[in-house]
């Protein structure tokens, strides 16, 4: 399996209603890859099972999307997420760990 599809399987465990780091999918991985999970997150071939508009910054700022800020803001409060200023609301109560 190589890294994207490892970082994919990963996501999976998210549920709605929590977000993860790019950090955080790096450290399970064991590695320090954080910008390399933001690029497996950019080519995420299936955006629609693979929820990786749950993906945000360790700061819990929004980051990027394929489809846009906005819909990974919508996306994000369908699932019961609060952002305010591009930021998640309550980000260490919705934040998903691996460990």
């Amino acid at each position: 399996m190589n890294f994207h599809d490892q970082c994919y399987k990963l996501l999976l465990k998210v549920p709605k209603g929590k977000v993860t780091t790019y950090q955080a999918i790096a450290h399970a991985l064991k590695t320090k890859a954080y910008r390399a999970v933001g690029t497996a997150m950019a080519k995420n071939p299936n955006p629609i099972s693979v929820p990786c508009h749950r993906v945000v910054k360790s700061s819990g700022e929004i980051g990027n999307y394929a489809f846009g800020i906005d819909k990974k803001i919508a996306l994000l409060e369908q699932e019961g997420i609060e952002i305010k200023n591009g930021k998640v609301v309550n980000f260490a109560d919705v934040l998903y760990d691996f460990l």
